[in-house]
């Protein structure tokens, strides 16, 4: 910052250091509103995670009692229909 003519230093030392600190509060505050927004996309990919988890437990229970259901029904010497 450049000298104020006619303003004594510790007036103008005093000016610096307001400046810098409210652009520290300035950089605090755009990066709690950061945190706060990382925090609730992190939240959203959870759930969206669980969810898909759910679903692929679900389609692996589905799959094995198909193939269970497959394996009852047909005999093990059965030959095949094109025979």
């Amino acid at each position: 910052m450049a000298a104020i003519p006619g303003q004594s230093p510790y007036f103008q030392s005093h000016v610096m250091n307001e400046e810098r600190l409210v652009n520290i509060e300035a950089k605090i505050t755009f990066q709690e509103d950061l945190i706060e927004e990382l925090n609730k996309t992190v939240y959203q990919q959870q759930q969206k995670l669980d969810r898909l988890e759910a679903i692929c437990e679900a389609l692996a229970r589905h799959i094995q009692s198909l193939a269970e259901e497959g394996n009852e029904s047909k005999p093990a010497n059965e030959r095949p229909p094109h025979y």
